[in-house]
């Protein structure tokens, strides 16, 4: 697994996770139709010259093929802080590579970042990601009631941060932060 900058060449192989409706649901993210790409296009050409987020590409060593995106987004460096989310495209799911992603973007986060604290928030409708965040060492610290209104249900999401003593002290330096490219 290899996490580098996302680029407008890497859309082609990411519509697949826009157009994917469970993706958008573990996400949240409600859309308005059809994904345009040519706006995905825009959207991640200005990536590279944001200051307040990373947004890498998640990449198969042994393929090469982009298979989602990691991101550290709400970057506040004064208190050495920011927010998470990662999607992988349809079809990679259950087969480990969404924790080892979340493991590599974590690690390189507190390791070369110098972050203190990276949080996320979870749909409680989205038990598999939770594990995984649970096993990357995030802890439920609260939970946001009625966070997400979803085809008409009322959705909560937990609040889910991991501090860097807490990941030392679980993770120590795994040899995998080196497989970020930034």
């Amino acid at each position: 697994m290899l996490l580098r900058p996302v680029t407008v060449d890497d859309v082609p192989a990411l519509m697949p996770m826009f157009r994917d409706a469970e993706a958008s649901r573990l996400t949240g993210s409600h859309g308005d139709g059809e994904p345009d790409e040519a706006q995905i296009r825009a959207w991640y050409d200005t990536r590279g010259v944001q200051d307040d987020r990373l947004d890498l590409a998640v990449v198969e060593r042994t393929t090469g093929n982009v298979i989602g995106e990691a991101v550290l987004n709400e970057w506040d460096p004064r208190n050495e802080s920011c927010g998470f989310r990662i999607c992988l495209v349809p079809g990679t799911y259950g087969h480990g590579l969404g924790t080892e992603a979340t493991r590599l973007i974590v690690g390189y986060g507190f390791e070369e970042l110098g972050l203190h604290r990276i949080s996320l928030e979870v749909y409680a409708f989205n038990p598999r990601a939770r594990r995984v965040y649970e096993n990357v060492g995030f802890i439920a610290e609260g939970v946001l009631r009625d966070a997400l209104l979803w085809e008409g249900e009322r959705v909560d999401a937990a609040i889910m941060p991991i501090l860097a003593p807490e990941w030392f002290r679980r993770r120590g330096r795994p040899e995998a932060a080196s497989h970020v490219s930034v």
